[in-house]
């Protein structure tokens, strides 16, 4: 079975906070034989263990490895890779995963009113400029 993962599901499985539906989402994943992650289901994932759950930033982003190593894991590795380091830094998976993909599809500059957002990446040497 091929699947794309719901965030809901990925919620279930890593917080565990409902027994029931963590069981059948754990063997939902384990029988896959590949399971897409999309970039809007990685970004909800962070912005729900973050804010709901108040995981902290180094847990998430190990959470997020432990599941992108899975075999049959198939994601946008880059902008994975991106929206992680971003995270690994202090700043938010989203703004980095959003930054990146306005590169590949021909953006040249990112604009913000988020201050963080625009300061992490610029530090990152990515073109970006707060709007005021």
């Amino acid at each position: 079975m091929k699947i794309t993962a719901d965030t809901n599901v990925l919620v279930r499985v890593l917080t565990r906070d409902e027994k029931r539906q963590a069981r059948i989402a754990e063997a939902a994943l384990v029988r896959a034989e590949t399971m897409a992650l999309t970039l809007p289901t990685l970004c909800e994932l962070v912005w729900v263990l973050s804010r709901l759950y108040r995981y902290p930033p180094t847990h998430i982003a190990m959470a997020i490895r432990v599941l992108i190593g899975g075999a049959g894991v198939v994601i946008d590795g880059p902008a994975v890779d991106a929206g992680l380091e971003a995270l690994d830094a202090g700043g938010d998976f989203a703004d980095a995963v959003i930054a990146y993909e306005g590169r590949r599809l021909g953006g040249e500059l990112f604009v913000s009113f988020d201050k963080d957002a625009v300061a992490l990446l610029t530090a990152n040497k990515v073109a970006a400029r707060l709007l005021a």
